[in-house]
């Protein structure tokens, strides 16, 4: 960390300008916002900087900088295009601890300022030290999108009733949920759209609740997320995925989530792995069904996390079966399959025109463990066949489809796991596939896929490229 990030209250301390020019006044327009009072040092100052002084009750020196002006201020900013001066200013307060910050130039300053996206009173600030400005501004521009103008707004509301909330309500879920229920809804949707009465009405009228609930002792009620986690990249996220994994409090994840997508996970929440291998299962299916239920009605917001869709050879439908019968509520958020997600990234669409008028999904490891498969059905030269978990019978599944009649030579990929950094994808045909498989050292997670598509993959290979 190059830089301790700390927001400086400026309110009536005296902030000296050296410089007048557009940059200056570009910086003096913040500094005027958060309350400071504007001193500036230059032979000429642009309109605005001297209307900025005026209005903070400074001054206005049209002069080149002396020594002494040091001592003027308890804050410096350096905005000259000379440099000689601003090295000046820089040593001259560096060596009486005076914060100072010389404009695009990070060698010079003891203190930056960020980028800002102000939504008072709550305020981001975002800084890479001067080095990725761009990236910087980036960043700030999808913050500004994110958090609506009206966000500083509910939080001055929320801010009125947190007195009452500490005490009436019990300190760890039960006000935590509470705000969330403030901050996630309803209520923050009318202080967005402006019926700030309203607004406050809700969160009195929940507050209420809240605290009846708190005082018979009652256990809150719980839920479960069943949210898919994609193929790997954690950036394939939903909206909503993301949004549930950071309000869980107990996550079951299995061993397809990816580390990446597992980091997004609220970090106090407590991780229970409960993955399955072929021959291993860490946790029986049933357990993990049960345990779910039983975490619910302890009162616990329970994230199943799943790679892939859940509702796509994840087992998703059996684990909610039984939340369903124990009246447990849930929520079940698709997750990008890894059919598409390892194709995209692979450049091997499922469907096209000149190659495959239709896909198949089929799963390469049955419950009996047997890949008695209606082979007759995917004899098609037409229509693309991915199968999941099918490197243990490989071999065996291109063997079957060459001896009910699919051409030798239909191209066939395997892809290694999928839309991650380490990402590999090795291509042939079904007679040679198997060979060129055990050439390499592979391992699960792993996607077949069969069909003329993959003689796309070389001139349409985005990602690797």
């Amino acid at each position: 960390m190059d830089f301790m990030p700390f927001f400086f209250d400026l309110k009536g301390r005296t902030c000296l300008f050296v410089g007048g020019g557009s940059i200056a006044t570009r910086k003096a327009r913040l500094i005027a916002k958060a309350g400071a009072r504007l001193i500036t040092v230059s032979p000429y100052m642009t309109d605005e900087m001297k209307a900025l002084v005026e209005k903070s009750q400074g001054e206005c020196f049209f002069r080149e900088f002396e020594e002494s002006d040091i001592d003027l201020a308890s804050i410096i900013i350096c905005a000259t295009d000379d440099k000689d001066v601003n090295r000046k200013v820089s040593e001259l307060a560096q060596a009486k601890d005076i914060p100072v910050n010389v404009v695009d130039a990070p060698d010079l300053c003891s203190i930056i300022t960020p980028a800002i996206v102000d939504r008072s009173p709550i305020m981001i600030a975002i800084s890479s030290g001067g080095e990725a400005p761009m990236q910087i501004r980036q960043i700030r521009s999808r913050l500004e999108v994110m958090f609506p103008s009206a966000y500083g707004t509910l939080a001055k509301i929320a801010s009125k009733f947190r007195p009452e909330v500490k005490q009436k309500l019990k300190p760890g879920d039960q006000q935590l949920r509470f705000w969330e229920k403030v901050f996630n809804g309803p209520i923050a949707e009318k202080a967005y759209s402006g019926r700030l009465d309203e607004a406050e009405q809700a969160i009195r009228s929940l507050l209420t609740l809240a605290e009846q609930e708190s005082i018979t002792n009652k256990t809150l009620a719980g839920e479960v997320y069943l949210v898919g986690g994609g193929p790997g990249d954690p950036d394939l996220l939903t909206f909503k995925a993301l949004r549930l994994m950071q309000q869980a409090d107990v996550v079951l994840h299995d061993r397809l989530v990816s580390d990446g997508v597992l980091n997004l996970v609220r970090r106090d929440a407590e991780r229970i792995y409960v993955g399955k291998r072929r021959a291993d299962h860490a946790v029986p299916q049933q357990n993990i069904n049960q345990l779910l239920v039983d975490l619910a009605k302890e009162g616990k917001r329970v994230l199943r996390l799943k790679g892939g869709d859940p509702f796509i050879f994840g087992r998703g439908g059996e684990e909610i079966e039984l939340l369903a019968e124990n009246n447990i509520p849930f929520q079940v958020v698709p997750g990008i399959t890894a059919a598409s997600g390892c194709a995209a990234y692979s450049g091997i669409p499922l469907t096209h025109r000149d190659h495959a008028q239709s896909v198949r999904f089929i799963t390469g490891h049955t419950k009996s463990g047997d890949i008695d498969l209606p082979w007759e059905s995917l004899m098609d030269p037409h229509q693309t066949l991915v199968f999941y978990m099918g490197l243990t019978n490989l071999e065996a599944i291109c063997s079957e489809l060459i001896e009910q009649g699919r051409d030798a030579g239909t191209p066939a990929a395997l892809v290694e796991k999928g839309t991650t950094p380490d990402q590999r994808v090795l291509v042939g045909t079904l007679k040679n596939l198997p060979d060129i498989i055990k050439e390499k050292d592979v391992h699960a997670p792993t996607l077949l896929i069969i069909g003329g598509v993959v003689s796309l993959h070389d001139s349409l290979d985005w990602f690797s490229a």
